[in-house]
Order: C-alpha cells, then structure tokens, then sequence
C-alpha cells in the first residue's frame, strides 16, 4: 500500500516536487516529509484516503517555507555621483549635443552594499557649450550625466545640471540645476583670476564643479581626469545581486 500510495505521488503533476515519505500499517498510512504547498499537501493527502485499504491518514507533512525573491537594488534620488572626466571639456571646443565619458572616482553603496563599483563607466552629454566673447557676451558649459554601465549592463540615468558661466571680465559663477541637494541654487563665485583660479567652496560633496577644474580667464577648461560631482535627480533601479 505504501508504495502504490508513493507511487501516486510521484506521479501526479501537483505533488510530483514533494519530498514526502508513506508508511503504512494495518491500514492506516502515515505521511511525513515537506510539500511546497498547501494545495500540494492537501492533495497528497486526498491520494492516501482515497487508497484501496487504507482505514486512515496521519498526515505529518510540513509546508516548505517560501524563499523571499531577490529584491532589485535601487539607488536614491539625492545620491551623489562623484566622476572624473575621461577628456578635457572646455566651452570653446566643446559642442551641445556632444557626449562624453568618465568613471566613477568613488563606489556607490544602498544598505551597506555596493551597488555601483568605482570605476564603473558614465555617460553625459554637453548641455550648454558657448565661447565667451572678446567684446561681449558670456561664455558657458553645461553638463549632465545620462547613463551609467556596470557587470556588462548599461542603465539611463538622470541627474542635475552642472553649469558654469564666465561674464564681463571674467567673473565666474558656478550653478547646479534640475534638482539634488543644492539644486538651483547658486554654489559659488569669484572675480577673474589668473591661471587656475578655483570655483571656492562647495557645499560639501553636493552638486558642482570642483576647485581647480577651471583655468585661464577667457574660456571655462575642464581638464582630462577632473572630478566632477552630480546628483541623481530620480532613483536608478539594478537587478538584484547574484547570489
């Protein structure tokens, strides 16, 4: 009787997946083991009632407890993302429109994990690029990162704003738009300078270009290798890690 009841549960398309053991004697048949379901259980057991012979059921069998699914990994709105440039970008050469690469300089991490590994390849793009005017006008560089690549994966990302603007006779502003933790706002300034004249203190690691990224009193030079800080205006979502 055992085996003809075991061997209706491995059989059977709903109940072929349990680990499920039958014992009988004088009639009365005693299951134990795990099932993956409460319909996989309750099915088991009408198999066993319903044998020829069989006078009862010690039903003992446990419900296999659900593995939680992986959850995907999603780096917050807010976050900052610090990168350094793989080519110089300057508003005299550089063009709206044109893409450009970097690296993070630093890892991403979402609870205690890393999410995003230093090193990881960004994209942006050129939003603004005009050349200051020997006579008037002001010269501009704009720039926003548009996705990020990490373990053979490329993701759309958005972020604020980067934009610096050299007016009159050199006098620079820095600003960062589109949002983050100074989005808007206006993070800096300072009168024309000579060569390597900084951008002043930021507000801590927030949005904006960083000290020494800009040269000459003519044109906004942001050289090969200069860290740049951008803020995700919108979360990023990773599929969950491997296990």
């Amino acid at each position: 009787m055992a085996k003809d009841i075991q061997g209706k549960i491995s059989s059977d398309p709903d109940t072929k997946d349990s680990q499920v053991s039958v014992a009988a004697k004088d009639g009365k048949v005693t299951l134990s083991g795990s099932v993956e379901s409460p319909a996989a259980q309750q099915k088991i057991d009408q198999i066993a009632r319903e044998e020829p012979g069989a006078s009862g059921v010690d039903d003992q069998t446990t419900i296999q407890a659900e593995q939680p699914k992986p959850q995907p990994i999603v780096i917050p709105a807010g976050t900052v993302l610090v990168v350094t440039t793989s080519q110089a970008l300057s508003s005299k050469t550089s063009q709206a429109g044109q893409t450009f690469l970097g690296a993070l300089a630093q890892p991403v991490g979402v609870g205690g994990r890393t999410a995003l590994a230093k090193g990881a390849t960004v994209s942006g793009t050129v939003i603004t690029a005009k050349t200051k005017g020997k006579i008037k006008g002001e010269g501009e560089l704009a720039l926003a990162l548009t996705s990020v690549s990490t373990k053979g994966h490329t993701y759309p990302i958005q972020t604020n704003v980067l934009s610096s603007t050299i007016k009159g006779k050199g006098k620079r502003t820095a600003a960062t738009t589109g949002g983050g933790a100074a989005g808007g706002a206006l993070i800096g300034g300072l009168a024309g300078g000579g060569k390597g004249a900084g951008i002043g203190a930021l507000v801590g690691a927030t949005a904006g270009f960083v000290g020494g990224a800009f040269t000459g009193n003519k044109q906004i030079e942001i050289p090969a290798e200069s860290p740049l800080s951008f803020t995700l205006t919108a979360p990023l979502t990773l599929p969950p890690p491997a296990k």
